[in-house]
């Protein structure tokens, strides 16, 4: 039995707590919170059993064997670093931290230390995402040349909201533009050119993004992120021999369609139970069993490297947090 904590108590929290019930071995035992209140009543209506007003206190629980961290963007670092200090291996939701320094800060920590670190990128451990790579290795669509992904919400955000607010993370990029920007790593790796475009609101976050990234291979990938309208959130995966289509949401799949020249289209599809959140815990608890310290769905360096990619759009669209 896998024993698990949470720390946070929002939406993601409470999915991904949801989530956990359809997880072969695992138990929710803690969740801490900056408030007693709010862990106690998160506790009761998820069924943990004990309820932590800090951060620290799960940290130090003996009885907790792994720790997902679903606090806001800007208190990702704060709250890893207490756990990881503290031995407790984590699933970090994303994106890691506000910049790549202190995510490289983390894995650094991580790695002194021995103790499991993993992004929390669900769509890394999507089972139809992992049987598109699948595919793609196979060469069902030949060499990689395209890939275009949108992920855009309607708005408006009232001043106030946390999507707004330039030290919290908000705008576009970091909660929605990873989306595209992983997808694109996961198909094409590291782009050699980067271009980017946004229309910024009046605290300075992107409401409006537009990337195009450029690989030496002659691959491209064009992407889009805002809170402005509703994309329809698809994506398209296309090859030299064919092209997979991902259907809304693209990130979150329950099936693909899959065109190869000169053949009927093929659509895939999976029962796919719960929000979503069920498989990346799987993959840590698999990471956990086997006493591995960093998930290879979603490997340190993949993290690090989109990390650094959303620190060198954010420069060209001159969006800063501090």
């Amino acid at each position: 039995m896998t024993r698990w904590g949470i720390l946070a108590t929002g939406n993601i929290a409470a999915q991904f707590a949801e989530d956990l019930r359809l997880v072969p071995g695992a138990e929710l035992v803690a969740v801490g919170s900056r408030t007693a209140e709010t862990a106690k009543r998160f506790a009761e209506r998820h069924g943990a059993p004990r309820a932590y007003a800090s951060w620290a206190d799960l940290a130090a629980d003996t009885d907790v064997d792994v720790i997902y961290v679903a606090t806001p963007h800007a208190a990702h670092h704060a709250a890893a670093l207490t756990c990881l200090t503290a031995g407790k291996p984590v699933l970090l939701e994303k994106p890691f931290t506000l910049d790549l320094a202190t995510s490289t800060e983390l894995v650094d920590t991580a790695r002194a230390a021995g103790v499991f670190l993993m992004e929390a990128m669900w769509m890394r451990c999507n089972p139809l995402i992992l049987r598109v790579c699948e595919l793609i290795a196979d060469g069902a669509i030949g060499t990689v040349t395209s890939v275009q992904a949108s992920f855009g919400v309607a708005g408006p955000f009232p001043p106030e909201h946390r999507m707004r607010a330039r030290a919290l993370g908000g705008g576009a990029l970091l909660d929605l533009g990873i989306y595209p920007v992983s997808l694109a790593h996961l198909l094409l790796g590291v782009p050699q050119h980067v271009r980017s475009w946004a229309k910024l609101g009046p605290e300075g976050t992107d409401e409006n993004t537009g990337l195009v990234f450029g690989y030496d291979s002659g691959a491209v990938a064009t992407l889009s992120c805002g809170m402005v309208g509703a994309t329809g959130l698809t994506a398209s995966i296309t090859g030299t021999a064919g092209r997979i289509d991902l259907p809304e949401p693209f990130f979150r799949p329950g099936a693909f369609t899959l065109h190869r020249a000169g053949a009927e289209a093929e659509t895939v599809t999976a029962e796919l139970a719960g929000s979503g959140y069920q498989y990346e815990a799987i993959e840590a608890q698999r990471c956990l069993a086997e006493g591995l310290t960093e998930s290879p769905l979603v490997p340190h360096a993949a993290t690090l490297e989109i990390m650094a990619l959303l620190d060198d759009i954010r420069a060209q669209i001159g969006v800063s947090y501090l």
